[in-house]
């Protein structure tokens, strides 16, 4: 049984949410889209643990690397007031990062993933390590880019949210979960959106369905793939040890991980990507600036990605949304593994947010998603 809200105009949306049922047994999801400012699905089904537990309007569920798109809008607002700029060094802001021939380094790179920083393999010794931020932080201001920054780009799978987080913290002097709190949830009224999860808001989370393998079985495939020149980019940015062994650990809530555990509500994220595809008003109230935005959004590249393997159409920190109706052609959000994801077209002044907890498809979403998508886009057509 679906539970929640949706708009006659919309009844596709949940309808798609209906058929997911048989995809989602021992999980859960929650669908949300945002029309010309207005909340047209607010939607949610199935379980949010192996127990059965209906999931609730006010379920959050970690994101994996749907949170990139929130830590970036999170910095694009420090840029709209003047505390920080895409073109400026990241030593400016960060002056440790100056090691290892990094010194011309820009935020630009960082947020378009053209830093050549995408390995974290070998600068930690275990996913563990993720847990202490300063200590990441230091390996990578210690790194030296894997290519010329700005020739290139390469997915910044998990780099990117210490890198882009820590910029944030030396501008505004509060940890990535404050810096989100005060720059989005606050100003957009959002009650779900948060980078790992403080003790008290446990009771709200659920429990990722997902086999991780061993470590054992990781270093394996590891080894087995680096046989493939093409796939050691990939492996360099995501086969950390022990990364199965952390992502099924309730210690990832602890710690700030932001390209990696935010948690969300479908609701919250549809609301912030409404704010960014109303030309960043919502309710009449402006929460980014034109032309920011539209820096934000410019595209930075359109070649393969060195790491995923296929064109991601970079902006600063989003990358192409999708549907199965094919790419909108100015849309932009970002998708991560497990299914969830989140998006904004400008074009009909629509956004679309989804997350679930049972884990499928490929990191930058699945079918579910897109599937939803494509029925948001047909009713905002139709309207």
């Amino acid at each position: 049984m679906i539970s929640g809200f949706v708009h006659p105009d919309f009844g596709g949306v949940t309808q798609i949410m209906r058929s997911l049922g048989t995809h989602t047994r021992g999980g859960g999801a929650a669908v949300a889209v945002f029309h010309e400012g207005e909340l047209v699905v607010d939607a949610w089904v199935g379980a949010r643990d192996a127990r059965g537990t209906p999931w609730s309007s006010d379920t959050i569920v970690m994101s994996f690397s749907t949170t990139k798109g929130v830590i970036a809008t999170t910095a694009h607002r420090l840029v709209d007031r003047g505390l920080l700029d895409y073109d400026e060094p990241v030593a400016t802001y960060w002056p440790e990062f100056a090691a290892a021939g990094k010194e011309r380094v820009t935020v630009r790179h960082l947020l378009s993933h053209s830093a050549g920083l995408h390995q974290l393999r070998g600068v930690i010794d275990d996913a563990a390590d993720m847990l202490d931020w300063d200590l990441v932080c230091s390996r990578l201001a210690a790194e030296a880019p894997r290519y010329e920054p700005g020739t290139r780009h390469g997915y910044h799978g998990i780099t990117f949210g210490f890198l882009v987080g820590e910029v944030i913290r030396r501008v505004t002097g509060m940890t990535v979960d404050e810096a989100v709190d005060a720059e989005i949830a606050k100003p957009l009224g959002l009650d779900g959106m948060s980078i790992g999860v403080a003790p008290g808001e446990r009771g709200r989370v659920a429990e990722l369905i997902v086999r991780f393998g061993d470590a054992d079985r990781a270093e394996r495939l590891a080894r087995r793939a680096s046989r493939f020149a093409s796939l050691k980019p990939a492996i360099d940015t995501f086969m950390v040890p022990g990364s199965d062994r952390l992502f099924a650990s309730s210690d990832i809530l602890d710690a700030a991980i932001p390209a990696v555990n935010g948690c969300f509500t479908a609701r919250a994220l549809a609301r912030m990507y409404a704010a960014l595809g109303g030309g960043g008003v919502l309710d009449g109230t402006r929460f980014l600036g034109v032309e920011t935005l539209r820096r934000a959004t410019e595209i930075q590249s359109t070649g393969l990605d060195l790491v995923v393997g296929f064109p991601m159409r970079w902006r600063l920190g989003y990358h192409l949304a999708a549907t199965t109706r094919g790419v909108l052609p100015n849309g932009f959000g970002h998708f991560g593994f497990g299914g969830s994801g989140a998006w904004a077209d400008p074009d009909r002044n629509l956004a679309v947010g989804f997350v679930c907890n049972r884990v499928a498809g490929s990191p930058f979403g699945d079918l579910r998603l897109l599937r939803i998508g494509a029925q948001a886009q047909s009713a905002a057509d139709a309207r």
